[in-house]
């Protein structure tokens, strides 16, 4: 049987044993991190993931190939709990708009799929053109809230200003004649 890989497989509804058999959309992001092939991935964020996994399984024959750009979209947005409850509570709200009520997050009682179902069956009640655009923009600020990039130390921009990478800046910290700089060992 010949290998599955991200770009030839197949998506489909539920979960699967191998790519050979198709893949739901958190499945493919497992392929695209290079984790192993599960619908939990350790690199998406849970609540991202819980929401995608109940639009896969819910959204009709045949409009599966949306799916495919977020599953590279939501790779590597694992974050820390408060960041997580915050992408939960605004896909509820999310799911909620213009009804005039506030949605309630029980978290502790019920995994992330079942909390955020309200929001797929929101999602899905749209015209699919409509769909496809609130998705993937509510993907997008959920990606977003993710927490903020690390600031560059000290000494790390280029003689014009620009910045540099923590790499460059740490080649450039080494002494003319490439000893280390001070703290740092060599190791040989």
């Amino acid at each position: 049987m010949p290998h599955t890989a991200h770009q030839t497989v197949r998506l489909a509804k539920g979960r699967h044993d191998s790519p050979d058999r198709g893949a739901c959309v958190m499945e493919l992001a497992s392929m695209l991190a290079g984790d192993r092939f599960t619908d939990h991935p350790r690199t998406v964020c849970p609540v991202i993931g819980g929401f995608l996994r109940s639009y896969n399984d819910l959204l009709p024959d045949g409009q599966q190939d949306e799916l495919y750009a977020y599953a590279s979209l939501v790779v590597g947005t694992t974050a820390r709990r408060s960041v997580r409850l915050r992408r939960a509570r605004r896909v509820l709200e999310w799911s909620v708009r213009g009804k005039g009520r506030r949605p309630r997050l029980l978290v502790r009682l019920q995994p992330w799929d079942f909390v955020l179902l309200p929001a797929v069956q929101s999602a899905l009640r749209m015209d699919p053109e409509r769909r496809r655009v609130a998705v993937r923009a509510l993907l997008e600020e959920l990606c977003a809230m993710g927490p903020a990039p690390a600031r560059e130390p000290e000494g790390t921009e280029h003689p014009d200003g620009a910045p540099c990478g923590p790499a460059e800046a740490l080649g450039r910290s080494a002494g003319a004649d490439g000893t280390p700089a001070a703290r740092f060992t060599r190791w040989s």
